[in-house]
């Protein structure tokens, strides 16, 4: 198709080389990640090369106390990244599939370069031994015979994120004496079954090779920190890594930093913080390093003294260094002990009382008259509206990284360490967002009986066992049994809803509030089951309903949980066991707790049920619900 332009010439639409939804660039296909094609392989630009029209920043999703939160983080993986004061959190660029336009919409880089012919099975560089027809990669094969050719499924990469081709001619050449020969020609013969040890490189030139899995086994080559989703050589970094073999399409190529918040709207600022906001008193009064300073350009400039009449130079100073820390990103409160404090504290639930229209969030405590709580239990919080804000920080390959118990992330002291969106330094200020709009409900939990359970003998014992476990898998990860025990009764209560409130499994989401006693905020112990998508099925109604009958549901998570179908297996399992291959999980499996993955904070992992309910073979006062709620 084609449309007129200018003297009659016509513009040839080119259509983009295929789709992703919005929600998906932050989590399975962000920055940084591969993705195949009908006829190549790509790999998803930086943010750089997120185009969103002529002046226009796409749908700005902004949070000023998500934003706090994420500043120092940043800051962490590079001291260059920052975020700018507005249109800091933005919605992925949104193609018009009926008028394509080139600077609208994400821009992948052709990755890998290495290709295999299907049919005499060259390997070698796009730019070496193949031609482009039809917008596809052929292999002269013989003198009558072509074939197509399709991207290596192996690539190098290291635990910073860096990734590039694999050396396939040094690696071809290890053992041969003198090194790569002058006239390199390479083939790759896989086997049937995928093995890698069936899987041989081979240079036709001079009979050297190598099979795939000696490229498994130590430290071959160097990292020579290539990030080609920000650009050429000019993205590269300096890196003291080795490289590994990677397959592209493999589970751990990718893992997203996704930093989650409810929006909470904050207080109307005071008349004061409004005036301090406008933007040519900012220009000035941003400098100010103490009052003295403040009153002297109250008094020298016109346009202050009219703004500030009335205040003092003490006040305007004070409201100046609280938008001075928020700018900087300085947080007073963690993300989930200040949203736990707004829910908990939430006004108690009247008759026949609806959300305000469009209200961001609206949660109402349900009296205990009107619900028959069970034992454990302290109270039931509907939430009918709520929206959450995702971010994307940052990615890692090999391994994710485990977010703090306040959903946050700390880097320091991680083996593999993320890699950054954008080119640190540059001017893209900003992180991809998207926004759930949905409904919930919030289930808080005895917090003297928690604690009861947790000091308890047989519980110290079992949380020893997960710990020595936990530490041994590598992961540095252990948040105590009571997030163990939070984490495997949303699972339980999620299963058991989602067969009642009409969403499917998957579009209910867990949101964990868990603080043991003793740290530097309140304990939490309490839950928060939303629904969990961007798509359609965010408001459909009757989840806040089944949250109103929570002892039927808890009867049904209690009786699944006590016998699982791989029982008495599933329930003995001793993760500490040398011979185990699940080390931050107890008595957990497909078969009873594991979860879609978008629906679970953690992988589905530091599960175990025998923390919740009775289990075969274990001792039943390790349960917190020792008996089913009647």
């Amino acid at each position: 198709m084609a449309r007129g332009g200018k003297g009659g010439k016509k513009r040839q639409k080119k259509w983009p080389d295929g789709h992703i939804r919005q929600s998906q660039l932050i989590t399975t296909f962000g920055p940084g990640s591969m993705v195949d094609l009908v006829d190549r392989a790509v790999i998803i630009g930086g943010l750089e090369h997120w185009g969103y029209g002529k002046a226009s920043e796409g749908e700005v999703l902004d949070d000023p106390r998500l934003r706090r939160s994420l500043i120092p983080r940043l800051k962490a993986l590079d001291p260059d990244l920052d975020l700018a004061r507005e249109s800091y959190f933005r919605k992925a660029p949104e193609g018009d599939n009926s008028d394509p336009y080139p600077n609208v919409g994400i821009r992948a880089l052709e990755f890998p370069r290495w290709f295999v012919c299907q049919g005499c099975h060259r390997l070698a560089s796009a730019i070496d031994a193949f031609e482009t027809k039809r917008g596809r990669y052929r292999h002269q094969c013989g003198r009558n015979k072509s074939s197509h050719a399709v991207p290596v499924r192996f690539v190098a990469a290291c635990k910073k994120g860096h990734i590039t081709d694999w050396p396939w001619k040094a690696f071809a050449h290890l053992d041969r004496e003198g090194g790569v020969c002058d006239r390199a020609e390479l083939y790759l013969y896989e086997g049937g079954t995928g093995d890698f040890s069936k899987i041989r490189v081979q240079c036709k030139n001079c009979d050297s090779g190598q099979f795939m899995n000696k490229a498994m086994v130590g430290s071959l080559f160097d990292c020579k920190g290539h990030r080609p989703w920000l650009g050429g050589k000019a993205a590269n970094e300096d890196c003291d890594q080795q490289l590994k073999l990677l397959v592209r399409t493999a589970s751990n190529a990718y893992f997203s930093q996704v930093v989650t918040a409810l929006r909470l709207p904050d207080p109307d600022p005071n008349p004061l913080q409004l005036r301090v906001r406008e933007k040519k008193n900012w220009d000035v009064l941003k400098n100010a390093q103490g009052e003295s300073m403040v009153q002297m350009f109250m008094q020298s400039i016109d346009f202050l003294r009219e703004a500030f009449d009335g205040h003092s130079a003490a006040d305007v100073f004070l409201a100046v260094k609280a938008e001075r820390d928020a700018e900087a990103g300085q947080q007073s409160r963690p993300l989930r002990s200040a949203e736990f404090e707004r829910i908990t504290t939430s006004p108690l639930e009247q008759k026949g009382q609806i959300a305000p229209k469009d209200a961001q969030f609206a949660a109402y405590r349900v009296p205990a008259a009107h619900i028959d709580l069970p034992r454990g239990v302290s109270q039931l919080i509907v939430v009918p509206e709520l929206r959450e804000i995702r971010v994307q920080v940052s990615f890692s390959r090999f391994d994710s990284i485990s977010a703090n118990l306040q959903g946050e992330f700390d880097y320091e002291g991680r083996d593999v360490r993320p890699a950054p969106l954008t080119m640190p330094g540059g001017n893209q200020k900003w992180l991809p967002a998207a926004e759930v709009r949905g409904e919930g409900i919030f289930i808080q939990l005895d917090e003297d009986a928690v604690q009861a359970w947790e000091n308890s003998k047989p519980v110290v014992e079992r949380s020893k066992n997960l710990k020595d476990a936990a530490l041994a898998d590598g992961r540095g990860d252990f948040h105590g049994p009571r997030f163990y025990m939070l984490h495997s009764l949303s699972h339980l209560l999620m299963t058991a809803i989602s067969l009642e409130c009409g969403y499917s499994a998957s579009a209910l989401k867990e949101r964990l509030y868990c603080n043991p006693p003793g740290l530097d905020e309140p304990p939490m112990a309490a839950i928060l089951i939303s629904t969990g998508t961007t798509g359609s099925e965010g408001t459909l109604g009757g989840l806040v309903e089944e949250g109103r009958r929570l002892r039927h549901h808890l009867r049904e998570a209690w009786e699944m949980g006590r016998l699982c179908s791989n029982d008495p297996v599933c329930a003995a399992h001793d993760p500490s066991s040398e011979g185990s291959d699940r080390r931050t999980e107890g008595a957990a499996c497909h078969g009873c707790l594991y979860i879609a993955e978008c629906s679970c904070e953690r992988f589905n992992r530091y599960l175990d049920r025998a923390l919740v309910v009775p289990t075969i073979g274990n001792d039943p006062d390790i349960a917190f619900f020792k008996e089913r709620p009647w």
